[in-house]
């Protein structure tokens, strides 16, 4: 079986982001970009997946910028067999994202698509779903578990009363949640030889997929800063100011 897994470029966990003076975006300049951590997740399941003997090839895909290729390598490093990159400097928005997965998985025939289940730049939660709905596939959303079994997939997911298992027919789209798994550190010998590994760059428009934006950023701004915290002595203290503030 042959396992999908779509990576996206985004500004690293560990970076605070800023916003343009101008308020129109995040600013990216000379900003420490990595893989989306939900990412890094989909690729160690699919690896681990491959160590056992369930899957036979691991195909990386990203949509980005010409330095997205730095994000592919990572996942090359990691234990994907080869890469393809669909080169844009265009914002895509996830219902393009899913068009183009389709138009890709649809050459590829994966059994398995893994992907994280949101991107930490934008939040929206939206490409996994759309994509099963675009390609008529079963989804096995916010996965804590991904157990394969010849032309099946049974898979824990992680919902507001606990978990909910799943059983999926191949093929099939699964995301993964933060509980899945640990991803591997790449070795150095793996990262010399995912230089060497197939990095395949296309467009959008070699899919036939129109990026086209469908939304308009008004303006982006800032969290309100939260108050400071304050104090109080002892249990009664709590009461009578919680009664204060009138939130009693």
């Amino acid at each position: 079986m042959k396992i999908l897994v779509p990576v996206k470029r985004v500004i690293d966990y560990n970076v605070k982001p800023r916003v343009k003076a101008d308020g129109t975006g995040v600013d990216l300049a000379n900003v420490k970009m990595s893989m989306n951590p939900f990412d890094e997740i989909a690729v160690e399941e699919a690896i681990r997946l491959k160590e056992k003997g369930a899957a036979t090839e691991i195909v990386a895909v990203s949509i980005g910028p010409a330095k997205a290729q730095e994000t592919l390598r990572t996942a090359l490093a990691m234990g994907a067999d080869r890469a393809i990159l669909i080169e844009t400097d265009e914002e895509v928005e996830p219902l393009a994202v899913a068009k183009i997965l389709k138009a890709i998985a649809d050459e590829e025939q994966p059994g398995l698509v893994i992907l994280g289940k949101q991107s930490i730049s934008d939040d929206s939660n939206q490409t996994g779903q759309m994509l099963a709905a675009l390609m008529g596939r079963p989804q096995g959303t916010f996965a804590n578990t991904v157990e394969v079994d010849g032309d099946s997939v049974t898979v824990k997911r992680e919902v507001d009363g606990g978990l909910q298992t799943v059983k999926l027919a191949t093929p099939a789209i699964v995301t993964t949640d933060l509980r899945l798994n640990e991803p591997r550190y790449a070795s150095l010998p793996n990262i010399m030889k995912a230089k060497q590994k197939p990095l395949a760059t296309k467009t959008a428009a070699d899919y036939g997929v129109d990026l086209t934006p469908r939304l308009k950023t008004i303006k982006v701004a800032e969290p309100p800063v939260r108050q400071a915290g304050e104090k109080v002595a002892d249990v009664a203290a709590l009461v009578e100011k919680v009664k204060a503030l009138g939130i009693a």
